[in-house]
């Protein structure tokens, strides 16, 4: 068994559920303190972080990660317990398998090969490691970049072990991703007896016209890089549940997923403009989960495509596709920022799993871009 299945393996069998980190970062540093890495504990709320470094110098290349896993679900509808690996078919199954214990583990055998390879190396190697992505990511990665920032830590590049895969290991790397918009909008109307609809205002009525305006809207054209901007409602939710009365309010919860083409604050200020078209009375909370970033050709995209080439054989596709990572608080520090690892097919899924061979691949792919990047001086 190679250092990259043993190491997954004994990741996996750790529950580490949304922020419990379950003594995974701990296992990690233990290795990584072999290969001359000087780690530190950042604790924020529940939250475990590790900053492991080894070197002073610039450039500085990072590993970003996350520890903690989402819920199993109903544990009997898996094949085999969730926290207990098991190999079936070339098939490594557990929770955490690719999102994201696969990469963490391809991520630390890397650097320990890497190390022993070029013991001189350039510039200095980090790994970022949180147990606060699966959750609400206030106290993760966020204040790790912050705590960096007060330190006057400036990060060159950033590989996100995230699960950017779609059919065969390293055949797509997120190289960007679009910026997240929330929104809670409340309309306001007046309770009353359904059979007297005069003595009432059906906020629920009301909203239709509007809410059918906002998912018609066209509201950019996206770009080379980005597809168009979305806008999708995610929950309705109004009435008492007796079928004979108006409600008084009604409250949907929608999302924007954006292009670098829009803002957030652009698209705010057109829904709104609808919104008061039709003359609704309502109140709208908004939140940025996430702010859209690119990082085009350059020295690290150059990189894992040509890592990728020398692995596998393969050409890579870039990507900003899919949903939000921890790369949203990294990239605007000026880091240049790719996201790379497993096949995302199984993620958040009963049964997920990676293959065993892709754990080895990728581990060697990390290995190629840290000799493209920092090898000896």
């Amino acid at each position: 068994m190679s250092d990259t299945r043993e190491l997954v393996r004994e990741l996996i069998r750790r529950p580490s559920v949304t922020p419990d980190d379950a003594g995974c970062q701990a296992l990690l540093q233990e290795r990584l303190t072999q290969a001359g890495f000087r780690g530190e504990y950042l604790c924020f709320g529940e939250v475990t972080n590790l900053w492991s470094r080894r070197g002073d110098d610039g450039p500085l290349l990072v590993f970003a990660g996350h520890t903690d896993v989402v819920p199993t679900g109903p544990e009997d509808r898996w094949s085999n317990p969730p926290f207990e690996p098991t190999e079936r078919d070339g098939l490594l199954y557990g929770r955490g398998a690719a999102d994201m214990k696969g990469s963490l583990a391809a991520f630390t055998t890397a650097c320990q090969r890497f190390v022993v390879r070029h013991p001189r190396h350039r510039g200095s190697i980090a790994l970022l490691i949180t147990s606060d992505e699966e959750g609400p990511a206030v106290n993760g990665t966020v204040k790790v970049v912050e705590t960096l920032a007060r330190r006057g830590t400036r990060i060159d590049w950033c590989i996100v072990g995230e699960p950017s895969s779609e059919s065969e290991v390293a055949d797509t790397v997120k190289n960007g991703r679009r910026g997240s918009l929330n929104g809670r909008l409340t309309v306001h109307g007046v309770q009353g007896h359904v059979a007297y609809p005069h003595k009432a205002r059906n906020p629920i009525h009301l909203a239709l016209p509007a809410l059918l305006e906002l998912t018609s809207e066209h509201w950019d054209d996206g770009n080379a890089s980005f597809p168009p901007t979305t806008f999708q409602v995610s929950n309705i939710n109004g009435g008492t549940g007796a079928t004979n009365v108006i409600p008084g309010t009604v409250e949907l919860l929608f999302n924007f997923r954006f292009s670098t083409e829009s803002t957030a604050e652009g698209l705010q200020r057109r829904t709104e403009a609808i919104l008061r078209r039709h003359g609704l009375e309502y109140t709208l909370d908004w939140t940025v989960s996430a702010q859209p970033f690119l990082t085009p050709a350059g020295a690290l995209v150059d990189a894992a495509r040509a890592a990728i080439r020398d692995v596998t054989g393969r050409e890579t596709r870039l990507s900003t596709a899919g949903g939000t990572s921890d790369g949203r608080f990294i990239a605007p520090t000026g880091a240049q920022v790719v996201e790379l690892g497993p096949v995302n097919a199984s993620i958040h899924q009963v049964d997920e799993h990676v293959k065993l061979e892709d754990l080895d691949t990728l581990s060697a792919v990390y290995e190629r871009m840290l000799e493209r990047l920092l090898g000896t001086r």
